[in-house]
């Protein structure tokens, strides 16, 4: 064997001397059962507190898994709304500790990343410590107010969340 063939032949054997115990991913996830059940509370709740609301339910990668915008909620909302869920899922923490970090840090701030927002109204969907993915509601007046609806919307599925 030539060692020109030797030297081509190498890493056709290093591909094949890669670990045969590689595996798939088992991943825990958002259902469409969850994520509505999830975002019918949390409108509920909204609404009987006499807000408009627009909610969204990202997974684990940040992707829209269910958005509504709710009866006479504003058109913005529905932005608002994903932009709050993304950021939790992005940092795997509430909308609103991620707004107390950037006045403590501004150099964190929001600017270099697509859909990242400052403002309350987002939690993390957490199975035990790991991010599942998230939710937003906008259009109560104050983020605060819209974390109650996602927190009454996560509570009603707590039980599945273990």
């Amino acid at each position: 064997m030539s060692a020109l063939l030797r030297l081509s032949a190498l890493p056709l054997l290093c591909a094949f001397s890669l670990p045969a115990n590689a595996q798939l991913l088992t991943e825990k996830g958002i259902s469409a059962g969850m994520a509505i059940t999830i975002a019918q509370t949390a409108l509920e709740t909204c609404k009987a507190n006499g807000y408009r609301v627009s909610v969204t339910i990202v997974g684990r990668a940040g992707e829209i898994l269910l958005q509504v915008r709710g009866d006479g909620a504003s058109p913005h909302t529905v932005e608002n709304s994903f932009r709050k869920a993304y950021t939790a899922r992005t940092f795997r923490i509430s909308s609103a500790e991620w707004t107390k970090n950037l006045e403590s840090n501004p150099t964190r701030g929001p600017q270099f990343l697509t859909n990242v927002i400052a403002l309350a109204g987002a939690l993390p969907v957490k199975v035990g410590d790991e991010v599942i993915g998230a939710v937003g509601v906008s259009g109560a007046p104050g983020g605060e107010k819209d974390e109650v609806c996602v927190k009454a919307g996560l509570d009603k599925v707590a039980d599945q969340l273990k």
